[in-house]
């Protein structure tokens, strides 16, 4: 049985991320999801003196050893003014010490959704650009926009969007036949 990683880049308790990144996930077949909260893992902001005064914090080489364990990996991010949410881009630049190839030439279904009409479409549209960088091989992406009027607590709402998350995750799941 394939292991996923699941991750959604935010620290919020009632992050919508991790809501969509639930839902997703729950309509993948045959696979072991392995959830990463990020609050699980408090780090200091990254610094190259911070690095050389302490070293890397075991807290991120616990994160780097789990990361090990995926065939693949879903991402749902936050958008914070365009960009990763701080959390997360830290929680990144701590990893890419330990393995600048973070994602490990793993399937990537990459997220995200806003409030707003565009979804997080540009913190998606950065994370396509620069995950490849870090080892990331992007199988699918997927935009939600608009999440309080298009998701509901039994999931995405609007059928035209249900559709689409619908042909990414098939792409996804094909992506792991490879691995």
């Amino acid at each position: 049985m394939k292991k996923i990683i699941t991750i959604a880049g935010s620290n919020s308790q009632q992050s919508i991320n991790k809501s969509l990144l639930s839902y997703s996930t729950s309509l993948l077949e045959n696979v072991e999801i392995i959830p990463i909260d990020l609050n699980d893992y408090i780090l200091p902001i990254y610094g190259v003196d911070y690095e050389a005064e302490n070293g890397i914090p075991a807290a991120v080489k616990r994160l780097d050893k789990s990361l090990n364990k995926a065939d693949g990996f879903v991402i749902s991010l936050a958008e914070h003014n365009g960009s990763y949410a701080a959390v997360f881009k830290n929680t990144i630049d701590w990893l890419s010490r330990v393995n600048i190839k973070i994602w490990r030439e793993k399937p990537m279904l990459l997220m995200a959704t806003s409030p707003g009409g565009r979804g997080g479409i540009t913190v998606l549209e950065n994370a396509k650009a620069y995950f490849p960088y870090l080892g990331g091989t992007i199988a699918a992406d997927f935009s939600l926009p608009s999440f309080y009027d298009n998701f509901s607590k039994d999931g995405i709402t609007d059928k035209e969007l249900q559709e689409e998350l619908n042909k990414k995750i098939q792409l996804f799941e094909q992506s792991l036949i490879k691995v």
